[in-house]
């Protein structure tokens, strides 16, 4: 498992989904990661704000590999993923849409993944998952839309692409 993934828990949640059962919406959640992370081979953690469980103390578990986070009552998500770039810095893999958390990540050397986009990898890997199809039968097509004489996309995004065929 070489990649790290760190994923802002609700903000996905919250691209994915229409509002029901927020515990539920959590643990099904849990679960795709866990089918991603099998597939993928990533170290993957999720991290879910305090607010949301009605939790004074902040919690740390592994569930079927995933690491879920829980912070602290009055404790951001945000923080939690910030001081993880922190001590990570360019292994690291964000995925949020929260921009302030993308700007610094992205300082601080990690590779950002809009939450709309990681959606579409985790759909595939769990369509690759239901249908039993290998994840390594084609490649991640890198497309640009830039006109001009270079093709060539600019450094951050070379950097995103190369993480994503990874992923």
């Amino acid at each position: 498992m070489s990649s790290r993934l760190v994923i802002d828990g609700y903000n996905l949640i919250g691209v994915s989904s229409e509002f029901h059962d927020i515990e539920e919406l959590r643990d099904d959640l849990i679960s795709d990661l866990a089918v991603y992370r099998r597939l993928r081979r990533v170290k993957l953690t999720v991290v879910f704000d305090a607010t949301f469980t009605g939790r004074l103390t902040g919690s740390r578990e592994t569930r079927d590999g995933v690491e879920v986070v829980f912070t602290r009552g009055g404790e951001r998500a945000d923080d939690i993923i910030k001081d993880r770039c922190r001590t990570g810095g360019g292994g690291l893999t964000v995925v949020t849409s929260d921009r302030d958390v993308a700007a610094y990540a992205a300082s601080r050397g990690a590779v950002v993944i809009g939450s709309g986009e990681f959606i579409g990898l985790l759909e595939r890997a769990l369509y690759e998952d239901l249908k039993g199809e290998d994840p390594d039968d084609d490649e991640y097509e890198e497309a640009s839309s830039r006109k001009g004489p270079s093709k060539k996309p600019g450094k951050m995004e070379r950097r995103k692409i190369n993480r994503l065929k990874k992923l």
